[in-house]
């Protein structure tokens, strides 16, 4: 008596049996069927719960596997100069050369060959007329000779404005043609001036040509300078 009754609920969840609750047994108790009540709570949601924090940034992948050589660009040398074309029309180009030879014996010593048969004169750099090549564009020049030697000895020099550079001498073997030949790299500036001469006597002026026997000058531009100021090459074109 003066007990309060226990508020039970004796619902159970649509395929969750309420477990059997066994009573214990004692002196004197009678053994019950089985309470299968449960507290009404289990019946109400759990509140969600707070989302996690972001994950740390995973690491970077693998290099990729490397791509193919592309092809070489290529390599132009032209000025272009106000006024040109987007076609790439330049009124000056870095280039010189020629490639000339003589027709016959040189008789004359200590004054420029004149060569006078024509492989190579594009750009008109070398002058028959003076013998000399005139240098209208700054940079380094390769300059090569083969001359035919007969019936004396020679006695070549190259010359670079009144300067004898280089010298080559052949002794003529009488019943022998002889091959006389030399080259040489230089550094010009614009307006410098490069030939061949016999040098000394009669007695070196041997150097000879006919329709079957060559004498050949040859040069052209190696590497041009391409900062270099252009004034006078541009002149050089307009007044020849």
């Amino acid at each position: 008596q003066g007990l309060q009754p226990q508020t039970t609920c004796n619902h159970a969840s649509p395929g969750h049996p309420h477990p059997e609750v066994a009573e214990p047994e004692g002196p004197g108790t009678e053994v019950g069927p089985p309470d299968n009540r449960q507290p009404c709570a289990m019946w109400m949601e759990g509140v969600p719960g707070t989302s996690g924090h972001s994950g740390k940034q995973g690491r970077d992948g693998n290099d990729g596997p490397r791509g193919e050589k592309g092809d070489s660009g290529k390599t132009n040398c032209t000025v272009l100069l106000p006024g040109t074309s987007s076609k790439g029309e330049s009124v000056l180009s870095y280039r010189s050369s020629f490639s000339v030879g003589l027709t016959d014996p040189i008789p004359a010593t200590n004054v420029p060959i004149h060569f006078n048969k024509f492989f190579h004169k594009e750009q008109h750099h070398y002058d028959d007329v003076s013998g000399k090549f005139h240098c209208s564009l700054l940079g380094v020049y390769f300059f090569t000779y083969h001359l035919t030697v007969y019936t004396k000895d020679s006695q070549v020099s190259l010359f670079k404005n009144d300067k004898p550079i280089m010298f080559t001498y052949d002794q003529y073997h009488k019943g022998n043609v002889d091959q006389s030949s030399g080259a040489i790299i230089l550094r010009l500036e614009s307006g410098d001036e490069v030939w061949l001469q016999i040098y000394g006597d009669e007695e070196f002026g041997g150097v000879y040509a006919n329709n079957t026997n060559d004498s050949i000058f040859s040069g052209f531009l190696l590497i041009p300078d391409m900062g270099a100021d252009i004034t006078n090459a541009i002149r050089y074109l307009i007044y020849n």
